[in-house]
């Protein structure tokens, strides 16, 4: 079953594993090593990142490293531009509101 990107993204130690392999690839038993839990643990969050794309495997011998698929970040975050337009022009309109506000008392 494809997993969705907000579900994968919404745990904290997803995003940490994002964190960690965006600076290099690593194998399950590397990821393990950073958090306090078992390598079973950190494989159903690598299944999970894996399913929705964000992280793509790479065999070397007997070890499997992860790698950040930033191509797939990217399109999660052209989809947010839209938005983040959206409330940059509101927290500007609220800048200038509070500016003019803050002219007036001082007046």
């Amino acid at each position: 079953m494809k997993q969705d990107i907000f579900q994968a993204i919404s745990d904290p130690t997803r995003r940490a594993i994002l964190t960690l392999i965006a600076i290099q690839a690593l194998t399950p038993n590397a990821m393990a090593e950073k958090f306090d839990m078992t390598r079973q643990a950190v494989s159903k969050h690598i299944k999970v990142l894996h399913d929705c794309e964000l992280i793509k495997p790479e065999h070397s011998g007997r070890e499997i490293y992860y790698h950040f698929n930033a191509k797939k970040m990217q399109e999660f975050d052209h989809w947010l531009a839209q938005f983040r337009q959206n409330w940059e022009t509101q927290f500007s309109q609220l800048d200038q509101l509070l500016t003019t506000i803050k002219e007036q008392a001082t007046k």
